[in-house]
């Protein structure tokens, strides 16, 4: 067996990054940059005011009346410089006028016809947003493998950039196994179960940027796992949850093997997942999970989410996102494999207790997790009050 930092490191070894292409920028959202986003121009292109008021020569407001000529308004600037004891109306994000240097707000000033008066002293570029204060023409605003959260992709159209260079959603074909399962919505028998497992992944799949393919549910006959292997051409990575034991009735490792798919590794140092195997059939990278629903959504998270990171290209993919915890309940000691507990934490950085639920048949307990507690090989008990590692659900 190797071990869970192992078996990413030949997972992201045997995977290599998507081809890129172009979205609108208002469906961006979510998207993984393939290369970055340079800004075209100043932004502001020119000074302009920060509020509506009136934009002066800061060296005339010496307490006598000034002359209002003219305005501008964001949109319709005011050609003409201002000459000395001029003002010029200005509105939020219009453009200063040339010789301007400070916006007296509308608030404190006084007009009678075309004189303003204001008790205002001198406060050079008050109220004045400088050309290229928030970047310049040529700036480098983002990298490539940045996620596109919605305020990156306002800044990316503000930078005037239309579409947007984004690498391809990988195509992730997801297939269960076994006779006892049945999808959601049909009708079970006796001895079926409803399949959760694509459904799960398929959610997960999306929320990390892919496009979920489900292949729906291979029985156990070898004939069935290889039409549904046949049928994952296409995909960029293909997710088999279960039917990799060694029963009599588990025959994907088998028809995998004889199709001339190539193992890279089968078992993993972990609690749930130690069935968890990954492979190559053909160009596909194969990755194979436990059966248990529990398990299969716990080894996703910690290999499927990479993998994924790994296609679309974002740095630092293998890097699961750990954070420090404070357990507000004991622990028990950990056995011979890296365990993930599943936990919950009172807020965002308050103390985490286990769940009392651990068996990986109960998907209840998982669902009302929040977070993982990872626990190396053999570590020791811990008391409330320690610090643990906790991977975000």
């Amino acid at each position: 067996m190797i071990t869970v930092e192992e078996a990413r490191a030949l997972i992201a070894a045997a995977l290599s990054p998507l081809d890129a292409e172009t979205v609108a920028a208002a469906r961006a959202f979510g998207r993984t940059l393939s290369a970055p986003i340079t800004a075209t121009r100043d932004q502001p292109p020119s000074d302009v005011s920060a509020m509506d008021g009136y934009a002066v020569r800061s060296q005339d407001l010496d307490g006598t009346p000034l002359e209002v000529r003219g305005e501008s308004r964001a949109g319709t600037g005011h050609n003409a410089p201002l000459a000395p004891r001029q003002a010029v109306r200005v509105s939020t994000g219009a453009r200063m006028p040339a010789g301007a240097d400070q916006v007296v707000i509308q608030e404190n000033v006084t007009i009678d016809g075309t004189s303003l008066h204001t008790a205002d002293a001198a406060n050079p570029w008050r109220h004045v947003r400088k050309a290229g204060s928030d970047y310049r023409a040529g700036e480098q605003l983002l990298e490539p493998g940045t996620i596109l959260n919605p305020a990156k992709v306002s800044l990316a159209a503000a930078a005037g950039i239309g579409d947007i260079p984004v690498m391809r959603r990988p195509r992730v074909a997801i297939l269960s196994t076994g006779d006892e399962l049945v999808m959601p919505g049909e009708t079970p028998g006796p001895d079926q179960i409803f399949n959760s497992g694509t459904p799960g992944l398929s959610a997960l799949v999306f929320s990390v940027g892919g496009q979920p393919l489900s292949l729906g549910i291979a029985e156990d006959d070898p004939e069935d796992v290889r039409e549904a292997l046949a049928s994952a051409d296409g995909a960029d990575l293909l997710v088999t949850i279960g039917g990799a034991s060694v029963g009599d009735h588990d025959h994907l490792r088998r028809v995998f093997t004889e199709e001339g798919g190539t193992l890279i590794f089968e078992k993993v140092r972990v609690k749930p997942g130690k069935p968890a195997w990954f492979g190559k059939l053909g160009e596909l990278p194969v990755l194979g999970l436990p059966g248990n629903p529990v398990s299969a959504m716990v080894t996703a998270r910690l290999f499927l989410v990479p993998a994924m990171r790994t296609l679309l290209g974002q740095p630092s993919a293998l890097a699961l996102g750990f954070e420090q915890a404070v357990l507000g309940a004991p622990l028990e000691a950990n056995g011979d494999r890296e365990t993930y507990v599943r936990g919950v934490r009172d807020h965002q950085t308050g103390p985490v207790r286990a769940l009392s639920k651990q068996d990986s048949a109960h998907l209840a307990a998982l669902a009302n997790a929040t977070v993982l507690i990872r626990r190396l090989p053999d570590a020791p008990a811990l008391d409330a009050g320690q610090t643990v590692e906790v991977l975000p659900l």
